[in-house]
């Protein structure tokens, strides 16, 4: 086991390309299962998520194949398992995005229940209730197993706007007999790329980037040739570490129209950016300083379904409201645990108020001071990094393995901008 040994203080400064989207690969991945022919994916991150994902695919008897830096390729002719082995599936959320290619291309699919992130109760109905419309059989008794002899279209309307739900719906329906209908979807960056795929492997879907996706089934799927999008996430957790360290950074590689909700909530917090071709640029010397509401009020940073403000987004954006003049509320309405790190920011010296599992009151400027740290998840572990890097003083941060599933070369990328953290293995 490692954890990080970061000394704080020090603005950050200098260029970094954006790695491929972790929430795009993953589906992509899986994906593959629904054609007997290769399947190329380029810029696939190289982080544990992915590696995981490879590893489930290739106990289901696919050939994985790394032809590039972040380049596989990916033949899935002869499937010998229908069963995704539990030390595998426990490992990941996105293990139960095998469920809808499995059963299209099978007609089963056996699995444990997903592993991931403990932040909250995180259901995993509406997957079931989709696939259930599409004609599967669905037993939860032990571990989760859909069977079908025949997957036939649906008119289709999702409980919530669930990400994975929606793409396991969507990898179900491109193969069943019939008209899809999906309404209620959702519309992020990586549904969008999961969807572009598919079309490029022969798929009929309609209305990719809306609410409401129509889908009609073909009885065959061909290989294909795609390139995973930037990762947003990412992009913002940089712009987030650059404000917050008062210091500068220019990210490559970056799709300006994913910018557009990120751009509302870091404006709120005296945040801006110019972007010219893919190419996106935080300068030194941000206002860094809230901008109230029409009558003094103070805002709010809350997360909605795409093109809202991303949920994964809110922990950093707490942060980075500890280092700006004002007072601003953090909603984050989906998990009721995620919200729970902020105890370790106020030991460090935020002044925040927690109103309950989805409300924090944020009061700033604050000087943050070096602590002992515990990374609960992927993208608090994240604030966790940009807060000690911040801080004056040493601070340490373990379990890292939950950072560097969503972060790709964290420590190299940050060395190269100046950073001073290092990755130091744990004593027993």
């Amino acid at each position: 086991m490692h954890k990080y040994r970061i000394e704080g203080g020090i603005p950050i400064r200098g260029t970094i390309a954006a790695s491929g989207n972790k929430n795009a690969a993953l589906p992509c991945i899986a994906a593959a299962l629904l054609t007997d022919e290769p399947v190329i994916l380029r810029n696939i991150p190289n982080i544990e998520d992915t590696n995981v994902m490879l590893l489930i695919l290739q106990s289901l008897g696919a050939l994985v194949e790394k032809i590039g830096e972040h380049e596989w390729k990916i033949s899935a002719k002869d499937i010998n398992r229908s069963d995704i082995p539990a030390e595998l599936s426990k490992k990941i959320r996105a293990s139960i995005l095998f469920a809808g290619p499995l059963v299209a291309r099978t007609g089963k699919a056996i699995m444990p229940p997903p592993g991931g992130d403990v932040i909250g109760r995180r259901r995993v109905d509406t997957h079931f209730l989709a696939l259930q419309e599409l004609g599967a059989r669905i037993s939860v008794d032990g571990p989760f197993s859909f069977t079908a002899n025949k997957l036939v279209g649906a008119d289709i309307f999702l409980d919530e706007t669930s990400v994975t739900a929606t793409e396991n719906a969507v990898m179900a329906a491109v193969l069943a007999e019939g008209h899809t209908t999906i309404t209620n979807a959702a519309s992020e960056p990586h549904v969008q790329d999961l969807c572009e795929m598919l079309v490029g492997m022969g798929a009929k879907i309609a209305g990719v980037g809306s609410n409401i996706l129509q889908i009609d089934g073909v009885k065959k799927l061909h290989g294909t040739d795609f390139a995973i999008g930037p990762d947003f996430m990412e992009i913002g957790s940089y712009i987030g570490l650059a404000a917050a360290t008062k210091g500068s950074i220019t990210i490559t590689g970056v799709n300006p129209r994913d910018m557009r909700p990120l751009k509302v909530a870091f404006s709120k917090l005296g945040i801006r950016w110019t972007i010219e071709g893919d190419k996106l640029s935080v300068a030194v010397g941000q206002e860094m300083k809230v901008n109230q509401d029409l009558g003094g009020m103070i805002p709010k940073i809350d997360d909605s379904p795409w093109p809202g403000f991303p949920p994964d987004l809110t922990s950093i954006m707490t942060v980075v409201a500890t280092q700006v003049e004002g007072t601003v509320l953090i909603f984050e309405k989906m998990f009721e645990s995620r919200m729970f790190f902020v105890d370790k920011l106020i030991s460090m010296g935020a002044r925040i108020t927690l109103c309950d599992p989805h409300r924090a009151v944020v009061s700033g400027p604050c000087t943050l001071h070096g602590d002992k740290l515990v990374s609960p998840d992927v993208r608090a572990g994240m604030a966790m990094v940009i807060a000690a890097l911040t801080a004056h003083g040493e601070s340490t941060i373990s379990n890292v393995y939950q950072i560097e599933r969503g972060y790709e070369q964290l420590v190299e990328k940050l060395q190269s901008l100046g950073a001073h953290i290092e990755r130091v293995e744990i004593e027993d």
